[in-house]
């Protein structure tokens, strides 16, 4: 069995260990060290890695809960695959291979996916129902042309009609009166991380031009993102102007509300012309985020598959560096993603 709970514990008795260590220096007139202090900001990281939230002592808990943003250097490691069981076959998702090229060279292939709702023969086309319905083309037709599985937006479905009425209908496919022998995939809500954000004209490029008007509050010029942290992003509702936070455990536990039989973990999608570094950057959060994200999957899996999604941008090191990661942790399947514009 997994012990994940065992983990968090460990992480809490180091933080409680060394705070009780510098508190015990401190009052002997000996101040922390440079050392001590980002060693219990390491463990404090870790902590949120593993939960998705700030550790605050318990004795701080009610006054300054929600209060503190930790700091992290953004070219930290994500957990480490020994913080996951290995993976293991599912009985109710599988993939099987049904043809390979024999052209030299080729890696082509033709296989099927096997999911709880149905068998989707791969390569395919994707529709997307954006809200949950496919604009002007009913259930009858798109199977009529050969639609086998169907994409939902996460983003657009937290802003509306929300995880619990979908939850309460029962799930994306009794909500929308799809066929329960079609599969459907949901994203994370990551890309309209970047795609609803007020960009930083430095970094913009021509895929952005578009956008950047687009997606300001219509009273306050703003961008739609208010704050990406850590923990995750904080954002403004584009219908009602509320605020809606997204983590990489709350966006996993509205998926688990919508049931679809693909999820996504969240990633952060940057500007196709940002530098190096900002890409560098970004690939390391998008990993620290979507572990979060399948720790959080993998405690309750509801018969539902999770794809890691590969990043990197066009930087070749990037991309292994992402798959070689992605590749150790117990992702039932790989998106190509990380890339706009190009």
């Amino acid at each position: 069995a997994w012990d994940w709970q065992g983990q968090v514990a460990g992480v809490e008795a180091r933080i409680r260990a060394k705070g009780e260590a510098i508190r015990e220096g401190k009052a002997a007139g000996n101040p922390p060290s440079d050392a001590d202090v980002n060693a219990l900001l390491s463990l404090k990281h870790e902590y949120l890695q593993l939960t998705g939230d700030y550790y605050v002592a318990p004795g701080e808990r009610r006054q300054h809960r929600g209060q503190r943003a930790l700091r992290v250097d953004p070219l930290a490691p994500p957990l480490p695959p020994s913080a996951f069981p290995p993976y293991a076959p599912r009985g109710y998702f599988r993939f099987e291979v049904v043809h390979r090229s024999r052209k030299p060279g080729s890696r082509a292939r033709v296989g099927r996916i096997v999911t709880p709702h149905g068998v989707i023969d791969t390569p395919c086309f994707v529709p997307v129902g954006t809200n949950g319905a496919l604009k002007g083309v009913p259930h009858d037709l798109a199977r009529a042309a050969g639609m086998q599985l169907m994409f939902c937006n996460t983003y657009h479905l937290l802003v509306h009609p929300g995880p619990d009425v979908v939850g309460r209908a029962g799930g994306l496919h009794r909500f929308m009166h799809h066929p329960t022998d079609l599969p459907l995939i949901t994203d994370s809500g990551g890309f309209q991380v970047f795609s609803l954000a007020d960009a930083n004209a430095e970094e913009e490029g021509p895929e952005l031009k578009s956008r950047r008007k687009r997606n300001r509050d219509a009273e306050t010029g703003e961008g739609t993102v208010l704050d990406v942290s850590e923990r995750g992003v904080r954002f403004r509702s584009y219908l009602d102007q509320r605020e809606i936070f997204l983590s990489p455990e709350s966006t996993v536990d509205a998926q688990k509300r919508f049931g679809a039989d693909i999820i996504v973990p969240l990633d952060e999608l940057p500007p196709y012309h940002v530098t190096p570094e900002r890409l560098d950057h970004s690939v390391r959060l998008s990993h620290r985020w979507m572990a979060r994200s399948l720790r959080r999957h993998l405690q309750d899996p509801r018969g539902q598959a999770m794809y890691g999604v590969v990043h990197g941008g066009t930087d070749r090191d990037l991309r292994r560096l992402s798959a070689a990661y992605l590749a150790s942790l117990p992702f039932d399947g790989f998106a190509i993603g990380g890339g706009l514009g190009e």
